[in-house]
């Protein structure tokens, strides 16, 4: 019978013949609860802005990008390319090239990074919902070529979402040579380009501040790679597991591709938000701590209270392990209940704002959101309770030999 663990249970919640001994265990379970609380808020937050990124990038990034694994650019008629597009699990494809170009709005000038995108780029991703203006997305007719810019990109050039001008683009020559200075137009390859009424806007300064869509064929044009892309952009079927898919591709492309999902197309965007979310895991865990270590006072009193009790228990064959257990039980008790407390009231903060957004922040209308966005996790809410057993267990493992110490002394 395990009698430790029921008395350890009927300790916890009997009244104590000290008043104080309850007020210090209760604030101990309180400290836990709070302790539990700010920790899955906190994560539900850091998940949320997480989810809000990937949101807002997922209408400009597609769900895959083929790139290659050794050099920026890679042949598009690689025949391991078109087995990728012909195996079942790709509903649209679309081959992109990026690089850094001089664009230019009367006397202003900017270093950006253009993007040259086949046709049926909206199609693929969600860009038409980030347009902002009276025109349609089109980057090249019969008359002329056009360039979608960033809502950032197009304010420092000052040229608004209908310029009365075009733009002109800048790329080195690919050919190497130097940039002869009577006539250092020579040396670049130069396109007019045209506005179709709108621009777009991510929310992410690396796109909105640096990048423009021009056609695919402009940008091979400009760049001197004929039958070159950068990147190959997959929309899968609607179905299709992206892990599997991701690993299925990259099996079929071997080595010297690489298959990146949006998260791994922004590394140092999620990095930082994982960065923070683990530091602020580490700092609550710390908070958590303490905590426990007031159980350790609450516990000494309850040893003290309970020494005539154990030696009652000693005399009639319990041993001091089993003495012992009872107090690391109570403490581990006293955790688990503060720590249930904060969850479920952590669950339903999270809960409540995810629906009803209490917490604002800011002005409408200045921030992308309005209020805090929250996502939870239930691996979050294991995490957090396995968080505070072992930090309060390894805070409570020294009650042990300590218990020995008081009631060593207990008369028979």
């Amino acid at each position: 019978m395990n009698y430790p663990f029921f008395i350890a249970r009927r300790y916890l919640f009997a009244k104590k013949s000290h008043n104080v001994i309850n007020v210090i265990s209760a604030i101990s379970m309180a400290g836990i609860a709070l302790a539990s609380f700010a920790l899955i808020c906190t994560l539900s937050v850091f998940n949320g802005f997480h989810s809000l990124v990937q949101g807002l990038l997922s209408e400009f990034d597609p769900q895959l990008s083929v790139v290659s694994a050794h050099d920026r650019f890679f042949d598009s008629d690689d025949a391991r390319l078109d087995s990728v597009l012909s195996c079942g699990l790709v509903e649209l494809s679309c081959f992109t090239l990026e690089e850094q170009a001089l664009i230019q709005y009367g006397n202003q000038q900017q270093v950006c990074m253009i993007k040259g995108v086949d046709d049926n780029f909206h199609d693929l991703t969600g860009i038409e919902g980030l347009l902002r203006g009276n025109g349609i997305f089109m980057l090249k007719d019969d008359v002329c070529d056009y360039c979608i810019v960033g809502a950032g990109l197009m304010g420092r050039l000052g040229c608004g979402i209908n310029p009365v001008r075009g733009l002109s683009l800048y790329i080195p020559r690919l050919d190497g040579k130097s940039v002869n200075p009577l006539n250092p137009g020579q040396s670049f390859n130069h396109a007019k380009v045209y506005s179709p009424g709108v621009i777009f806007m991510v929310n992410q300064e690396k796109y909105d501040e640096n990048y423009a869509l021009v056609s695919l064929d402009l940008a091979r044009q400009l760049t001197g790679r004929s039958g070159q892309a950068s990147a190959l952009e997959l929309k899968l079927h609607d179905g299709v597991s992206l892990r599997q898919a991701q690993h299925r591709i990259a099996k079929m492309l071997g080595p010297d591709f690489k298959v990146l999902d949006r998260v791994q197309q922004q590394p140092d965007v999620f990095k930082v938000v994982k960065l923070e979310k683990l530091v602020s895991y580490l700092f609550l865990s710390f908070i958590l701590l303490i905590a426990c270590f007031n159980i350790i006072g609450s516990l000494i009193l309850l040893i003290i209270d309970k020494r005539t009790d154990a030696g009652l228990l000693e005399s009639m064959g319990a041993t001091r392990h089993d003495i012992e257990r009872i107090f690391i039980l109570n403490g581990v008790m006293t955790s688990f209940v503060g720590a249930i407390t904060g969850l479920l009231l952590g669950v339903i903060a999270v809960l409540l704002q995810q629906h009803f957004g209490f917490i604002r922040l800011g002005a409408s209308g200045s921030f992308i959101v309005d209020a805090y966005p929250v996502v939870l996790k239930v691996t979050d809410i294991v995490i957090v309770l396995l968080t505070v057993l072992a930090v309060s267990y390894l805070a409570i493992l020294p009650i042990g030999p300590l218990s020995r110490k008081l009631t060593s002394s207990t008369p028979a």
